[in-house]
């Protein structure tokens, strides 16, 4: 008996999130409706290394099936990446630079319209300490890219999964 009155009001703090309205995203696993809705968007063409390697992150994570069918939609992606020196030692060396990465993205119906869907951007920023090797500097800057990239990836694509699960009948 004692045990039951312990979880009495771990049981009436629950109750209240039966009806809360959240429902999983991705219900239904890989056949569900918005990875199915994912999976049908064509990623365009990015300019630049940052361009190649957000390009890889969204087709990767929209689970992109290479199958001969026109996909439905099309995300054009805008891509931002800059570098810039923060800290400058008293020789006027940088000592710390900020790579900041921003993406404009549109979710378009893929065609002859070209109708607009979703007009958002995501982005992120990373510190890097400059050392004085230039080797270690320039591979610490292309490890920044690589994080940068993934998280904006994640950014844009659960947005778009956000959006996906709203409008179900587009």
């Amino acid at each position: 008996m004692k045990r039951f009155a312990r979880l009495l009001p771990l049981l009436a703090l629950a109750l209240p999130l039966a009806g809360c309205g959240l429902h999983p995203l991705y219900e239904g696993g890989m056949h569900g409706a918005v990875a199915e809705k994912l999976s049908g968007i064509e990623v365009g063409a990015i300019s630049g290394q940052s361009g190649w390697l957000m390009r890889n992150a969204l087709n990767d994570r929209l689970g992109a099936t290479g199958h001969s069918e026109t996909p439905r939609y099309k995300l054009v992606v805008d891509l931002s990446d800059q570098i810039s020196g923060l800290g400058i030692n008293q020789q006027g060396t940088v000592t710390r630079e900020r790579r900041v990465l921003r993406a404009r993205f549109r979710l378009v119906t893929n065609d002859a319209a070209g109708t607009t869907l979703l007009d958002a951007s995501a982005g992120s920023d990373a510190g890097i300490d400059a050392v004085s090797s230039d080797y270690a500097t320039v591979a610490a800057e292309q490890t920044a890219l690589e994080n940068l990239v993934d998280d904006v990836a994640d950014q844009i694509v659960a947005r778009v999964a956000v959006f996906a699960r709203h409008n179900k009948d587009r």
